[in-house]
C-alpha cells in the first residue's frame, strides 16, 4: 500500500485522517506522513492496511492501469 491508496480508501470509508489512526492505533502524524509518501516500517504500515481492510477495502496491485482501491461487496 501506498500513500495514494491509503488517502483513496480512508476516503471510500468516509475516514478522516483521525478516524483511520484510531482505527490503526497510530498517531494522526503517521497517517499524514504516509499520505505524502513518506517510507514508514513494515508494522506501522500493516496495522494501517489492516484497519483499512477491516473496513472493507480491497487493494489493488498494478495491473497495468496502476495500482488502487475497491470496496467489498457488501
Amino acid at each position: 500500500m501506498n500513500g495514494l491508496q491509503c488517502k483513496l480508501a480512508r476516503t471510500a470509508v468516509g475516514w478522516g485522517v483521525r478516524e483511520l489512526s484510531k482505527a490503526a492505533k497510530v498517531s494522526q502524524q503517521t497517517i499524514t506522513r504516509l499520505e505524502k509518501g513518506e517510507q514508514l516500517r513494515e508494522p506501522t504500515l500493516a496495522r494501517i492496511k489492516s484497519a483499512l481492510e477491516g473496513a472493507g477495502v480491497e487493494f489493488i496491485a498494478a495491473n497495468g492501469g496502476g495500482v488502487g482501491v475497491r470496496l467489498r461487496d457488501p
